[in-house]
């Protein structure tokens, strides 16, 4: 008699199990919360056999993991994870901003590992339902929300780990302060062309502690991360150009996603918002007669020197999960300082208005092609 093979099972959200910690930790001030200084109670968790597949998922009180010393994670780097927040919108409901665009890139960065693959809409039920219990945690306060880290890593045989865990972030420093500083840097790359800077890894952020504390040590907040003379990321931060066009029209640039650079969903979200303006939607702040041509091109340090020289680059912003949208005052290269414009308040007019937009969408002020996701 033939036998039957069962396959793995996948990853379902109807399987949750929720088990709530007996003693729940008192909310820290919102002015005191940093990311990872401060855990929510609960987590969620789910582990994978190559045989039976997905375990039943969990949301369980947040602790310790047990791994064997043998883990692939540790041998060979293999870990991968994401970043996002949730944020209170104006009717109390917790929000995500684009997190079918997270957990896409989360599962393209697991294919890159060989970690086992799941259903990213599952992982979205299961993230809601985490935010649901955990929904004391989400700041309510402009500026302030709660960070998810969903994070998959290898452990033997061909397992895995995967868990969601969240900590309340309050603004970014800089905000509203003075505009950032880059040091560039050529001698150390953040990633290489045929290599894994377009994932979202682990091992991709380790080899760049160094030239960080570097850059510190030096008077700047972050590395400006080049390839020969062109500009990959910042930090680990996308970047972007404002110049002015003969015509009183502004180019809206980043580098291309050439592999070497993560696609971030901020980065898209500015594309896709400045590409609109004015014909879809008006941009705060600006006229409706400005034209933004957003694309992508090569940016170098060359490029940034001669538009400095020609007076036509107007702003160099840097964005991200964490910081939205923020601008850089001065980026150090080859000894010198390359002096950027600055405005009063930090961000100029395209970057402020981008600012508020993508903000007013993540705290559902303003709606958008169901970019903000009510939980």
């Amino acid at each position: 008699m033939a036998s039957t093979q069962r396959s793995p099972a996948e990853l379902d959200a109807s399987k949750l199990r929720i088990t709530l910690a007996q003693e729940l930790k008192p909310i820290p001030p919102s002015n005191d919360v940093h990311f990872g200084q401060n855990i929510t109670d609960h987590m969620a968790f789910a582990s994978y056999d190559p045989i039976e597949g997905w375990s039943a998922p969990e949301i369980k009180p947040y602790g310790p993991l047990t791994l064997y010393p043998a883990s692939s994670c540790f041998q060979y780097a293999t870990s991968a994870f994401e970043g996002m927040k949730a944020y209170i919108g104006p009717d109390g409901e917790p929000r995500l901003f684009r997190p079918a665009k997270n957990l896409a890139r989360f599962l393209r960065s697991a294919s890159r590992l060989s970690l086992p693959l799941f259903a990213p809409d599952e992982l979205l039920n299961i993230m809601k339902t985490l935010l649901r219990v955990e929904r004391r945690w989400i700041p309510d306060q402009r500026g302030h929300s709660l960070y998810l880290r969903p994070m998959i890593i290898g452990t033997r045989h061909n397992s895995a780990l995967l868990w969601i865990m969240c900590s309340p972030i309050g603004q970014y420093p800089s905000i509203g302060a003075r505009p950032l500083s880059l040091l560039a840097v050529n001698d150390a790359v953040r990633a290489w062309p045929g290599g894994t800077g377009e994932y979202k890894i682990s091992g991709n952020y380790g080899p760049t502690i160094g030239p960080m504390q570097v850059a510190h040590q030096q008077g700047y907040d972050q590395c400006l991360w080049l390839l020969g003379d062109r500009v990959t990321e910042a930090g680990v931060m996308n970047i972007f150009v404002v110049l002015k066009r003969d015509d009183d029209s502004v180019d809206l640039l980043t580098p291309s996603l050439d592999g070497t650079i993560l696609p971030g969903i901020t980065r898209e979200s500015v594309l896709d918002l400045a590409a609109a303006h004015p014909s879809r939607t008006v941009l705060p702040g600006l006229s409706k007669s400005l034209h933004i041509y957003a694309g992508e091109r090569d940016i170098t340090m060359g490029g940034l020197q001669t538009w400095l020289a020609e007076e036509c680059l107007l702003e160099v912003l840097v964005v991200g999960t964490a910081v939205v949208i923020q601008p850089v005052g001065r980026i150090g290269y080859k000894g010198v300082d390359l002096i950027l414009p600055v405005y009063d308040g930090g961000l100029g007019p395209v970057g402020k208005a981008l600012h508020q937009r993508i903000t007013d969408i993540q705290y559902g002020v303003f709606e958008w092609d169901g970019w903000s996701v009510r939980c």
